[in-house]
């Protein structure tokens, strides 16, 4: 059984006339009566009376009906979704930390109103392994820190310089500050693994580890891990402070006499993706202005 054959049969039951659902098809009558007579042997049931003058359904051609109506809307329906992918946009992007993840919904919320058959999805990927996957186009754009000793095939468009922060609770004895300088970073630190986050961060938190005594220094794999640890009010961390991406719950404090952070976008040179210059422009109003919703 197949579309043709189905096609055949509802359009002569629909004029209860071969010529006219010939006409109707824009094929001969005589593929008509075929298409009539295979589809007949293939159910093992006669589904028209036909004499020279009138063609008429039969009681197994009037059950049969409904359920070729419903064949053929199912497969009409099926092509056609099948279809739209041809025309779908999409966009993956990336990112190493959910302050990073933060920083999306509002911007592919808007992109949504602007381009309705964007499919967008995010990889939540270690720091070194993400940049590879913007160099090998298995994704479009990657939010990161700027990695100066670093060589890269990709373009990099810094969204905002941030300054390094102490994070820690607001019961912690640093939260009385409201800028802090390096000399000031006092009791238990917890640091990331190097792996997990870019190299001008592990500068900036190994310059405090040197300085500790081992029963105040805290290790962890993820920045995610020290924020929980600070939040506990075990310790404190360092790390770029992005406004829009805080952790709730916590205290940025500037540390002033630390450099301050390139954070942006990492994308291949000449990418021409429909959607991507139209989310560069608003993450960037984002992170500068604070405000995306218009046009």
């Amino acid at each position: 059984m197949n579309t043709v054959q189905l096609e055949c049969f509802v359009s002569v039951a629909e004029h209860l006339s071969f010529s006219k659902a010939s006409k109707a098809l824009k094929i001969t009558q005589p593929a008509v009566s075929h298409q009539i007579q295979t589809l007949e042997e293939e159910l093992e049931a006669k589904l028209f009376h036909r004499t020279s003058k009138s063609v008429s359904l039969t009681q197994e051609g009037i059950l049969f009906l409904a359920d070729a109506q419903l064949i053929l809307k199912t497969a009409l329906s099926a092509k056609e979704r099948l279809g739209m992918r041809e025309h779908l946009i999409p966009f993956e992007l990336g990112c190493h930390n959910h302050m990073e993840l933060n920083l999306l919904p509002p911007i592919l919320k808007q992109l949504m109103q602007e381009f309705p058959l964007l499919r967008p999805s995010i990889r939540l990927v270690p720091f070194p392994s993400l940049i590879s996957l913007v160099e090998n186009s298995q994704v479009q754009a990657a939010l990161g820190i700027k990695e100066e000793s670093k060589k890269s095939i990709l373009f990099f468009k810094e969204l905002c310089v941030v300054p390094v922060a102490c994070v820690c609770s607001p019961e912690h004895p640093l939260a009385q500050h409201q800028a802090l300088t390096k000399d000031q970073l006092k009791g238990n630190f917890i640091a990331c693994s190097p792996r997990q986050i870019s190299n001008a961060v592990f500068s900036a938190q190994s310059g405090v580890l040197a300085d500790l005594p081992p029963e105040q220094r805290f290790y962890t794999e993820n920045i995610e891990s020290a924020l929980a640890l600070a939040k506990a009010g075990i310790g404190y961390t360092l790390y770029p402070d992005i406004p829009q991406a805080r952790e709730a719950g916590l205290c940025y404090l500037p540390v002033h006499d630390l450099p301050g952070i390139s954070f942006g976008v990492y994308y291949p040179y000449g990418q021409n993706h429909p959607v991507l210059k139209r989310f560069l422009t608003l993450i960037s109003r984002s992170l500068q202005e604070g405000d995306f919703s218009n046009p």
